[in-house]
């Protein structure tokens, strides 16, 4: 079973906040399905994971 995580995105611009699950993919990166921000956002975003109990 492959392990899930906790996702919490910030938007520096707005300060809006988004809290998902995801995995990991096989390149490395977390996928939840997020796609950008409310505001416009895409690129500059802070990414926090951490493992699901």
């Amino acid at each position: 079973m492959e392990e899930r995580y906790r996702i919490v995105i910030r938007c520096p611009e707005c300060q809006e906040k988004y809290i998902l699950r995801g995995r990991l993919n096989e390149f490395g990166e977390y996928e939840t399905g997020f796609k950008r921000c409310v505001c416009g956002n895409e690129e500059r975003l802070l990414i926090e994971a951490s493992p699901e109990s």
